[in-house]
């Protein structure tokens, strides 16, 4: 039997362990990283299997609630082993993402700190400035017809070229 000392959770469903591990992410947010990706990369799994099964057409032969309660713990023991063996790679991602930008700025303190001595780099704003289209034809395409190749003047297309009115 496993002590219930250490900080991590088993599972993602294991809500003490997941409390303990807020914990410890709030007192050291990089050593928690690892565990919380693989909790993420867990639950991801999870869902992607059980809509999985549900895209299969059940029959009455088949389908119980005990056999539907059996594959949900099924998959939920399967996604955490997946997740702790790296096979989806989701949580490896997260950590690197998350280790760059945990570099940058270690806490809320020194966020706040940057952002105040202006040495914060600036977000995208909200709503960018959208340059719209001309309406206006280009003075070149009047007279032709425009194609991915050269233009291809007007009285050269058949059925298209000038007439003279009577």
């Amino acid at each position: 039997m496993e002590p219930t000392s250490n900080a991590t959770a088993r599972s993602y469903l294991d809500f003490q362990g997941l409390g303990e591990l807020r914990g410890q992410a709030a007192r050291d947010g990089k050593s928690a990283l690892r565990e919380t990706a693989q909790q993420f990369e867990a639950l991801f799994l999870q869902m992607m299997m059980k809509s999985m099964r549900d895209s299969i057409e059940k029959s009455e032969l088949t389908s119980s609630p005990h056999a539907d309660t059996f594959e949900a713990m099924f998959d939920k023991e399967l996604s955490m082993a997946m997740a702790k063996r790296g096979a989806v790679g989701l949580a490896d991602m997260l950590v690197d993402v998350q280790s760059r930008q945990m570099g940058s700025v270690s806490s809320t303190a020194d966020a706040l700190a940057a952002r105040e001595a202006g040495t914060l780099q600036k977000g995208l704003p909200l709503n960018p400035a959208q340059s719209g289209l001309s309406l206006q034809p280009k003075p070149a395409a009047l007279g032709a017809l425009q194609f991915p190749g050269a233009p291809i003047p007007m009285s050269r297309v058949p059925g298209l070229a000038p007439r003279s009115l009577p």
